[in-house]
């Protein structure tokens, strides 16, 4: 098959790309490159500014003039690169709100892709009109926005994510489901908001490529070193203020047994290399799930702090943690890192069935098998 794929985050979609490709398809991927991640991309197709200033530029002459200058830039990147983006028997978008300006500009690109090529997806794997408003309401009993309604942020942290929930983007949303086959999620994070949409096809995990990313057996010979990466767009949502309270809680009890690493946004190279000698990675709070980076790190031995709650270990038919549920406290994060710290033995445990679980789950060849039959078939493999 031809296949397009629209979109990039954490490396998902050329993860998806390398097991299409292994199985004998060709591929394409469109995408900005994820801003700062700079993931690569075949055909640019987003701005490629990440100026501060350029930004306010944009809001100013929209509200003054309605006039969205992403749109625009966007829409003349897609235009140039019709042909490019034509005559697919795929094409899935890595967002049901793929393009990124407003809901007008997005419906017309949309539009041309819708008559262009044979069969469109999407997978739901962030914030759009399905989970924003199922996160606002008590489907969870935490998620990414606890630290609005704890006010721990202020109102315009959360701007953007509250905007799913107007009226044009709902209108937006109803749109392009219309010319989808159908959706998926992600993973448990994203499965609940989709599970009363008609289309919505399953859960597919997300794929890793585990022959990139290779297993390093835990080997602890002095201390052990905690990496804490922080991306400071997202690190509210993220609760990494629960992180940096519990590193210094272990620090000062722990501190002739610890090293501690502490980044901020760096690009996708550089924040895999940075994390190359930790024996445990602190990712997210506000999750039940893994998420792309975390699996990533499973899949070489990493013991990774993120959402691994029960329902997680129930959906999976898990009876060993291959992963820590970092809860929204403080204190309880730093009593499993005292645990971890005191019993290497345990690390060393959870590295293996980390890897393990990775391979068994979300191979990126399996899980691009299991893309190619839903393709087709229209349904997907699901667990519910």
């Amino acid at each position: 098959m031809r296949i397009l794929l629209v979109g990039e985050f954490s490396r998902f979609h050329n993860s998806l790309k390398e097991g299409l490709v292994a199985l004998g398809h060709e591929v394409v991927l469109a995408g900005d490159r994820d801003g700062f991640k700079n993931y690569p991309v075949d055909i640019q197709i987003g701005t490629g500014y990440q100026s501060v200033f350029l930004k306010k530029i944009r809001v100013g002459v929209y509200k003054a003039t309605g006039i969205d200058i992403d749109g625009l830039l966007v829409g003349r990147r897609i235009g140039k690169n019709k042909a490019q983006l034509s005559g697919f028997d795929v094409v899935q978008f890595v967002h049901m709100m793929p393009f990124k300006c407003v809901p007008k500009y997005q419906k017309s690109i949309f539009e041309m892709m819708y008559q262009n090529n044979k069969r469109l997806f999407a997978v739901s794997a962030g914030l759009d009109a399905f989970s924003a408003p199922y996160y606002w309401g008590d489907g969870y009993r935490y998620n990414v926005f606890t630290p609005f309604k704890n006010e721990r942020t202020s109102k315009e942290d959360f701007l953007f994510r509250k905007m799913y929930q107007q009226r044009c983007y709902q209108d937006l949303q109803q749109f392009v489901m219309k010319r989808l086959q159908g959706v998926f999620s992600t993973d448990l994070d994203y499965l609940y908001p989709l599970l009363n949409e008609p289309k919505h096809l399953g859960m597919m995990p997300y794929p890793i490529n585990t022959a990139i990313n290779v297993y390093q057996p835990m080997e602890i010979s002095d201390k052990i070193v905690i990496f804490h990466g922080i991306n400071r767009k997202s690190q509210k949502m993220k609760g990494n203020h629960f992180f940096e309270k519990a590193l210094k809680l272990v620090a000062k009890k722990y501190a002739e047994r610890i090293e501690i690493i502490t980044t901020k946004s760096l690009p996708y190279d550089a924040y895999i290399q940075a994390y190359a000698r930790a024996h445990i990675i602190l990712d997210q709070v506000y999750a039940y799930d893994q998420g792309y980076n975390a699996l990533e790190a499973m899949a070489k031995g990493k013991v990774v702090f993120t959402g691994a709650e029960k329902e997680f270990m129930e959906y999976y038919q898990l009876t060993e943690r291959v992963a820590v549920n970092a809860l929204p406290d403080a204190d309880a994060i730093a009593k499993e890192l005292s645990f971890l710290i005191e019993h290497p033995d345990a690390l060393t445990a959870i590295s293996k069935r980390a890897r393990a679980f990775v391979e068994k789950e979300h191979d990126y060849i399996k899980i691009a098998q299991k893309y190619v039959d839903a393709w087709c078939s229209g349904c997907a493999d699901s667990k519910e």
